[in-house]
C-alpha cells in the first residue's frame, strides 16, 4: 500500500520534467539557431474536363491572344477532344511548313552538309596558310638586300648629319669672325650672312665648272694647230 503512492509521485514528477523539456531543445545545441523554412504547398491544378473553358472567338470581349492558333493548340493539349478544337486545323499550312523546313536546313544542316562545310573551311584555311608561307619565303629572300639598303641609307643619313653639323659650326665660326661676337642662328643677321655665303658658294661652283670645261676642251682645240705645224 505504501509503494503505490510513492510510485505515483515519482511518475508524476518524471512527467512534469519531460513536459518542461521539448524535443527540439533537447536535440539541438544552444548556440545553433535553426533556419526558418518556408513550407510551400501549391494548390493542384484542377482541370474541368467536363465543362472546359473555350473562348468565343466571335465575341469582342475575348482577348486577341485567345483567338490564335497557338492558344487552340494549348487548349487541345490540355483538354483534348473536349476542347472542341479540330486537330487537323492545328497543323501548319503548306507555306508555313516550307518556311520551317527552310529554317531547319539553314540552322540545322544535315551531317553530310556539315562535313562538306568543314572540309571547305579546312581547304580555305590551308590555302591561306600556304599563301602566307609563300609570302614569308619571298620576304625572307629579299631580307639581305633590304638589310643592305637599310644600312646604306643609315650610313648616308649619318654622313649628312655629320656634314650639316660641320657646316653649322663653320658658319657660326665665320659669323663670329665677321661680327666679332657669336650670333644666334635664328637672328636676321645670321640669315643674311647665310644667304651671302650660299651665293658665293654658287658662284665658286659655276667658276669651277667653267674652268673644268675649259681644261677638257683645251687639248682638243690645240690638236689642229699641232698638225698644221708638222705639215709645214
Amino acid at each position: 500500500k505504501m509503494a503505490a503512492p510513492v510510485f505515483g509521485r515519482r511518475t508524476a514528477l518524471l512527467c512534469g520534467v519531460l513536459r518542461g523539456i521539448s524535443p527540439l531543445n533537447a536535440l539541438t545545441p544552444r548556440c545553433v539557431s535553426l533556419p526558418q523554412v518556408a513550407s510551400y504547398n501549391p494548390k493542384p491544378l484542377w482541370l474541368n474536363i467536363k465543362d472546359p473553358y473555350v473562348p468565343d472567338k466571335e465575341s469582342a470581349k475575348t482577348p486577341e491572344w485567345q483567338k490564335t492558333d497557338k492558344y487552340d493548340r494549348k487548349l487541345f493539349g490540355r483538354y483534348g477532344s473536349a476542347s472542341g478544337v479540330d486537330p487537323a486545323r492545328l497543323w501548319p499550312s503548306a507555306g508555313k511548313l516550307a518556311e520551317m523546313v527552310a529554317e531547319e536546313r539553314e540552322w540545322f544542316p544535315s551531317l553530310q552538309e556539315m562535313i562538306r562545310n568543314t572540309e571547305a573551311r579546312e581547304k580555305e584555311r590551308a590555302k591561306r596558310l600556304q599563301a602566307r608561307e609563300k609570302l614569308i619565303a619571298a620576304n625572307m629572300a629579299k631580307m639581305p638586300k633590304m638589310l643592305a639598303d637599310w644600312r646604306r641609307e643609315t650610313r648616308t643619313l649619318r654622313e649628312k648629319l655629320r656634314e650639316d653639323k660641320v657646316r653649322r659650326q663653320r658658319l657660326l665660326a665665320e659669323a663670329r669672325e665677321r661680327f666679332g661676337y657669336a650670333l644666334d642662328p635664328r637672328s636676321h643677321k645670321f640669315q643674311e650672312m647665310l644667304k651671302d655665303i650660299e651665293e658665293e658658294e654658287k658662284k665658286k661652283k659655276k667658276l669651277m665648272k667653267r674652268r673644268k670645261k675649259e681644261q677638257d676642251t683645251g687639248p682638243v682645240a690645240a690638236a689642229p694647230t699641232a698638225e698644221t705645224s708638222t705639215s709645214a
